[in-house]
């Protein structure tokens, strides 16, 4: 990059993910365009520049492990939240109150499920 490229181009060392949506803005509105550049999202932005400058799509930054979820049938909810309810009685019979707390919540949280399972 020539000196006067790095003047107008502020931050010009920094990755156009970490540069902020007026940065982008700058760059853009040097760069010959048809569409409105402040019109546009901070994604359309990096994508106009990078297109403009040949820029190839890199690596994304970061990946988000999938966490596959098991989906159970109403009746196995239903057990399930059974088998929880002897257990609370059992904390609750030996004084035990964060471990109710914590299986009146998974519970609550089965029942919603299941309600969720029985209307699909």
């Amino acid at each position: 990059m020539t000196e006067e490229t790095r003047k107008k181009e502020p931050n010009a060392d920094k990755p156009l993910e970490k540069m902020t949506v007026k940065e982008l803005r700058e760059i853009a509105i040097d760069i010959p365009h048809v569409h409105a550049v402040h019109d546009m999202k901070k994604e359309e932005i990096i994508a106009f520049i990078r297109e403009a400058r040949g820029i190839r799509d890199e690596a994304p930054a970061r990946k988000k492990k999938k966490v596959v979820k098991l989906k159970m049938v109403k009746p196995e909810l239903k057990a399930r939240i059974r088998e929880l309810q002897g257990l609370k009685m059992q904390a609750l019979e030996e004084k035990r109150g964060k471990e109710v707390r914590v299986l009146r919540r998974r519970i609550s949280r089965l029942k919603k499920k299941s309600r969720k399972a029985a209307g699909a």
